[in-house]
C-alpha cells in the first residue's frame, strides 16, 4: 500500500476517532437495544433507516478531504459506516472496529455483461447489451464461472489500516452474507426477453444453466470451508439488502461451515412469471443453496406474495424477508406476522426524490398503511433505492423523523 501524508494521515484518524466515540455514546446504546430486541424476537422499537448507496456522490464524495487515492478510499469507508448518524439521525449502529472482509469473488458464468447509457448524461439507468442471444445454441459460452480469494491483498490492507488508524479502531474480520444469486448474472447476459422465452423455447437447456451455476455455487462454498475463509455473521456483520446479522441463532465465535452461516438470495427477474414458472425454473436450484445456509435473508425489489405460500414459508432458515411497494403488503404482514421472520420494508422511494418540498401528509398518509401492514411482525424500515437527495441532507434527516414518528403512532406490536 502507498504511503500517505501526514496531512492525509490526521484526516483519517480524525474521523476513525469520531467513530470511535459514535460507537461508545449512549445515541448507539440506545440504537443497539432495538437491533438487539430483532435479534431476541421481541417485538419493541422497530428501526428505521435512510441508506445511501444510490447517492454517495452526494453524501459521501463533496465530503471527502484527502489528496491520495489510497487515503481517500479508507476515507470513504469511514464516512459510509457514520452516514446515517451523521446525516440522517436514522438507526444505523455503529461499531467501535474498522470492519473489512476476505478479498474474495464468486461469478456463476465466465462471460462479462454489456451495458450501454446514454451518451453524455449523468444517470444510473442503462440498457442490457445481450452477448447472448439464443439460449439453445449458445449456452455452453456461458462457461463454468468460478471463484477465488486475494489472500495477500487482503493482508496488506489490514496491515495498512492498522498503521494508519488501528489504536483508534481495531481492524475486525467480518463476512458478508452468502452470496446465490443466478437469475440477475443470467438476464444481465441475455437480456430480459430472451431469458423469458427460454423458458419456453429451451426449457431443457435453462435448467442446465440453472444446474451448473448452482454447482459453481456449491462448490464455492465448500472452497470457503476447505480454505478457512468463513467467518462468523452476526452483529454488526452486514448482510444483504444493507442490514446487518444480528441473530443468537449463528455462532458469535468460530464458524466451520456455511451452515454456520447467512444467506442471501433473490430473483426479481422472475417476478412477471407465474408462481408455478417460478417453481419450476428458480426455486428448486435456489432450494439447494438454502440447503447450505445456516438463516437466510429473501428477496430485492420482487414480489415475494404470490411465491410465499408455495416456496418461501417452507424455509424454516429464512429470517429477513424484503417487502417492497410491488407487494400487498397486509397481505405480507398477514403471512409474517407472529412469525420469526423481519418484515423488511422497502418503502416507496418517489416519496423522498419527487422535486420540492416533501410532501410531508402523503409521507405519514404511506407509512401509515406500512406501519399498519407490518403491526404484530418483527419490523425494519429500510429506504433504499434512494438517486438523489438533491444535496439536501435535512431533506433526509426530516424524512426519517416522519417515518419514525409514524412507527410510533401506527404501528402496534
Amino acid at each position: 500500500m502507498e504511503s500517505i501524508s501526514t496531512k492525509d494521515r490526521d484526516i483519517l484518524r480524525g474521523i476513525a476517532a469520531r467513530q470511535r466515540d459514535y460507537a461508545h455514546d449512549a445515541k448507539n446504546e440506545t440504537i443497539l437495544k432495538k437491533w438487539y430486541a430483532l435479534e431476541q424476537g421481541v417485538r419493541a422499537t422497530p428501526t428505521v433507516r435512510l441508506l445511501y448507496s444510490n447517492f454517495q456522490h452526494e453524501v459521501i464524495t463533496p465530503r471527502l478531504q484527502c489528496t491520495s487515492d489510497a487515503a481517500r478510499g479508507l476515507e470513504a469507508s469511514l464516512l459510509r459506516t457514520m452516514v446515517g448518524r451523521d446525516l440522517f439521525d436514522d438507526d444505523t449502529p455503529i461499531p467501535p472496529t474498522f470492519d473489512m472482509g476476505w478479498h474474495t469473488w464468486v461469478s456463476p458464468f465466465s462471460l462479462h455483461a454489456k451495458t450501454s447509457r446514454i451518451p453524455g448524461q449523468k444517470t444510473s439507468g442503462y440498457h442490457i447489451d445481450p452477448v447472448i442471444e439464443d439460449l439453445e445454441t449458445e449456452w455452453e459460452t456461458l462457461g463454468e464461472g468460478g471463484f477465488g480469494v486475494n489472500r495477500d491483498a487482503t493482508v496488506q490492507y489490514r496491515d495498512w489500516v492498522e498503521d494508519l488508524i488501528g489504536d483508534i479502531l481495531p481492524t475486525r474480520m467480518v463476512m458478508h452474507s452468502l452470496p446465490g444469486s443466478i437469475t440477475n448474472p443470467l438476464v444481465h447476459l441475455m437480456g430480459m426477453e430472451n431469458y423469458y422465452l427460454s423458458m419456453y423455447d429451451c426449457p431443457e437447456i435453462l435448467h442446465r444453466v440453472m444446474d451448473r451455476a448452482t454447482q459453481v455455487y456449491e462448490r464455492y462454498y465448500d472452497f470457503l470451508e476447505n480454505e478457512g475463509l468463513l467467518l462468523p455473521t452476526c452483529g454488526t456483520s452486514p448482510i444483504a439488502q444493507e442490514s446487518y446479522a444480528f441473530n443468537h441463532e449463528l455462532p458469535h465465535e468460530k464458524v466451520t461451515r456455511t451452515t454456520e452461516c447467512w444467506g442471501f438470495l433473490e430473483s426479481q427477474e422472475t417476478t412477471a412469471v407465474s408462481p408455478e414458472v417460478y417453481g419450476e425454473f428458480v426455486y428448486p436450484y435456489q432450494d439447494r443453496l438454502v440447503k447450505r445456509f445456516g438463516l437466510l435473508s429473501y428477496g430485492c425489489c420482487e414480489r415475494v406474495d404470490a411465491i410465499w405460500e408455495d416456496y418461501l414459508s417452507k424455509w424454516t432458515n429464512l429470517r429477513r424477508l424484503s417487502v417492497s411497494p410491488f407487494n400487498c403488503e397486509p397481505q405480507i404482514g398477514e403471512y409474517l406476522r407472529g412469525t420469526n421472520v423481519v418484515y423488511y420494508s422497502k418503502p416507496r422511494a418517489e416519496l423522498v426524490t419527487h422535486p420540492g418540498p416533501l410532501d410531508e401528509d402523503a409521507l405519514r398518509s404511506y407509512f401509515r398503511g406500512v406501519c399498519e401492514a407490518a403491526s404484530g411482525c418483527l419490523f425494519e424500515i429500510a429506504q433504499r433505492e434512494v438517486l438523489t437527495l438533491f444535496g439536501d441532507a435535512d431533506r433526509g434527516r426530516r424524512y426519517v423523523e416522519i417515518a419514525k414518528e409514524c412507527v410510533e403512532r401506527y404501528w402496534k406490536p
